[in-house]
């Protein structure tokens, strides 16, 4: 446990930077007359996240958090089994997003997780697992004119995208 907390600090800090340092390709400061760069919030909360994470190295080096004195392993054996259950289960669903799309590689992760790992009923998992596409449809392609990638299943969007724009 102790190691794992100076290790994502440290992964975290590293990250932290990197957004710092892409984030001043745009204005971070304030434009007269506009507001704040465009840069500006990816940049201060960079920022805020590398002081975080030196407090937690700082923290982690005197001992003053408990996962920096505790010498218990970080993830048990089915904590491990789970997580890795769900990391290749979300890799699956990217990696079949550019075949099948988003809005059928998402229901299937959502009743994969629901149902399986996380054995709710059929009725909230087919719910949820039915409204978060359509919501993500109406939020992206039709709100924002964002689209999202559709694998083999375009041409079956094509007559909504008649209705609604």
């Amino acid at each position: 446990m102790r190691m794992a907390e100076l290790v994502m600090a440290v992964c975290l800090a590293i990250f932290s930077a990197g957004i710092m340092w892409k984030s001043t390709e745009l204005p971070i400061g304030w434009i007269p007359g506009e507001g704040p760069g465009g840069g500006a919030f990816s940049f201060w909360l960079g920022v805020g996240m590398l002081i975080c994470c030196i407090a937690i190295i700082i923290r982690w080096a005197r001992r003053q958090s408990p996962p920096s004195q505790s010498t218990e392993p970080f993830m048990s054996p089915k904590a491990l089994q789970l997580f890795l259950l769900g990391a290749g289960s979300l890799a699956v669903m990217i990696g079949s997003i550019h075949v099948v799309g988003v809005y059928i590689a998402m229901p299937l992760f959502l009743i994969f997780y629901m149902r399986i790992m996380g054995k709710h009923g059929w009725g909230i998992t087919s719910a949820i697992a039915a409204c978060t596409p359509v919501m993500t449809f109406f939020f992206f392609e039709i709100a924002l004119k964002i689209t999202l990638p559709k694998g083999y299943t375009e041409p079956a969007f094509y007559p909504l995208y008649d209705i609604f724009l």
